[in-house]
């Protein structure tokens, strides 16, 4: 069974850069407040990561910030707290734009 459609020398290059480690993100988009489907992808994101040893991120996805609040950003960090779940890094997309 192939688990994986990368080559082997980008496999290597991953490898040699993270080590066998597990790296997840989760990353809501900061416009609304948590739902069902949130908490199932924060269990398989924290979940999968925890068990393989790894960590995962919280990257907010605020690339529409006409639609972004501080208030929806503090109630996903509630969230995810209260869930029983601590990333490793909080991070947002628009730090990697203009």
């Amino acid at each position: 069974m192939i688990s994986s459609l990368n080559t082997q020398e980008v496999l290597k290059e991953y490898h040699k850069k993270f080590g066998d480690t597990v790296i997840t993100r989760f990353p809501p988009e900061p416009n609304g407040y948590l739902h069902i489907g949130h908490a199932k992808a924060m269990r398989f994101s924290f979940g999968l990561s925890r068990d393989l040893r790894g960590y995962t991120n919280l990257r907010m996805d605020d690339t529409n910030p006409e639609k972004e609040c501080k208030e929806y950003i503090d109630n996903i960090h509630e969230n995810v707290k209260w869930l029983g779940y601590k990333p490793r890094n909080d991070t947002f997309a628009s730090e990697y734009f203009e």
